[in-house]
């Protein structure tokens, strides 16, 4: 799964992203791609979840970029704990994505094969998502 190798800080506050994406929002790499319509959080499970769902579509065939990583460590307190005694431990990890990112890019697919994988991929992601292609951006 995808996690820093290191990280200045082990805690990190989860602040709620306002606006537009500063960065990915156009396709840099693929012809087809995944954008969100929403802002939040994606973790490191989902992220993988999606990979593996594209990665089955492309069958050898094309190629994948994912433009976002897990950077931001989620903490929890273990269960029955009371209240106070700080923080809790690094749990996983997970993505601030903002409105307008694209997430995932692809090539190398037909255009029926490649609006399916990315569908596929959207049931997988917590966030309302849309696919894009290099004609409609």
């Amino acid at each position: 799964m995808l996690m820093p190798s290191r990280v200045k800080y082990r805690k990190h506050h989860l602040l709620r992203s306002k606006g537009i994406s500063e960065g990915a929002k156009e396709l840099n790499f693929g012809d087809y791609g995944l954008k969100t319509l929403e802002s939040g959080y994606i973790t490191q499970r989902q992220i993988e979840a999606c990979r593996l769902t594209i990665s089955r579509f492309l069958k050898h065939g094309g190629k994948m970029w994912i433009r976002i990583f897990p950077d931001l460590s989620v903490t929890k307190k273990p269960a029955e704990t009371r209240m106070g005694k700080g923080k809790g431990d690094p749990a996983y990890w997970c993505a601030r994505v903002k409105k307008g990112r694209i997430l995932f890019e692809i090539e190398g697919l037909s255009k029926a094969d490649a609006l399916e994988a990315l569908r596929q991929a959207s049931f997988k992601l917590p966030l309302k998502t849309k696919v894009v292609t290099r004609e409609n951006i």
